[in-house]
């Protein structure tokens, strides 16, 4: 494999998809594993959860890149972690045998930066979907989405109006373009702090049985 470290899960038989959970800002690959365990119970699907590869000073856990402002990336270690995490999907689908179109991205956070960042990126496969839970789209110089390839691609996106650390404008925004490039895009918006919120689980367990 690249050279992110990972834990799996395999489904309980044949896998019917491919579930890659990218975490959050200082966290690690063992922390969306019982999200996965919730999305699907049934272990229909393979999942993988890729660490992501900085580590920042004064900060605990791992990074996908540095902040130097909420919503922009940094450009140099954004780029790195983009180039690995490509890397590291290529090498899961071969290894799986889980095409692209059968996989979704999902993550947290700065997570789902990354789930959107190489779920829309025009050099990367087109994806079943993304799952994009308090993130955004991000702006950073030599990336941007290419929309036009991923018409009616499923996106389910759930972000909280309390969230103190990314802002519900940015979920408004994602879907606005999402929606006018005539993507699927499923919304929910709760009062909740920046967290998976409990009542998004329902639907997004719904949305991913639907998309895989």
């Amino acid at each position: 494999m690249a050279e992110l470290i990972y834990t799996e899960r395999p489904a309980h038989e044949d896998a019917d998809g491919l579930l890659i959970l990218h975490h959050g800002r200082g966290a690690d690959e063992h922390d969306l594993l019982g999200l996965a365990d919730v999305l699907d119970r049934s272990r229909r699907l393979h999942v993988i959860t890729p660490r992501a590869p900085l580590t920042l000073p004064g900060w605990g856990g791992y990074h996908w890149y540095q902040v130097p402002e909420v919503g922009y990336p940094d450009h140099d270690t954004f780029h790195a972690s983009y180039k690995l995490l490509s890397d590291f999907h290529d090498e899961a689908w071969e290894r799986t045998g889980i095409a692209p179109e059968r996989t979704v991205f999902g993550g947290f956070s700065m997570g789902t930066v990354m789930s959107y960042a190489t779920g829309l990126g025009g050099d990367r496969p087109r994806p079943a979907g993304i799952m994009a839970f308090s993130g955004f789209i991000p702006t950073v110089d030599d990336w941007a989405p290419d929309l036009e390839s991923r018409l009616q691609m499923p996106v389910f996106i759930a972000h909280g109006r309390g969230d103190q650390v990314i802002s519900i404008d940015f979920a408004h925004k994602a879907r606005a373009e999402l929606d006018a490039a005539g993507l699927a895009v499923e919304y929910l918006e709760n009062g909740g702090p920046h967290q998976i919120d409990p009542a998004a689980l329902g639907p997004a367990i719904g949305w991913l049985a639907a998309t895989v």
